[in-house]
């Protein structure tokens, strides 16, 4: 049974291996071939104001990212003496996740536009 999950493994990362290789090279052009520098533009002046709001979104994003990655030691808590407070544990983050959302959500923190 283990050597037929790692030669599925082995299989599945070689063929996805060779995908990933193969297919940014179909259409090659000036857009895929040019450096992305976090929305600026790579070859004007390095002076230019740039917009918050792109910053912003990205703290956000760093934030919920965060308070996920917490939750995934979940299916391993489940095993511990105590369930009920595992469950609580869990139901707090998600909360406190669901609460930044709206907060983010009401604030007009997720609009690009203004």
């Amino acid at each position: 049974m283990l050597q037929m999950f790692l030669l599925v493994a082995a299989l599945l990362i070689i063929i996805l291996s060779l995908i990933s290789f193969w297919l940014p090279l179909i259409k090659p052009d000036s857009e895929k071939l040019s450096p992305y520098e976090c929305g600026f533009d790579p070859l004007g002046s390095a002076r230019l104001p740039y917009s918050m709001r792109f910053f912003l979104v990205a703290i956000l994003f760093l934030l919920f990212d965060l308070e996920i990655a917490l939750l995934l030691p979940t299916p391993w808590a489940t095993q511990i003496i105590d369930p009920p407070q595992m469950a609580f544990w869990v139901y707090t983050i998600l909360l406190l996740l669901t609460l930044g959302f709206v907060y983010e959500w009401y604030e007009g923190g997720l609009e690009w536009a203004e």
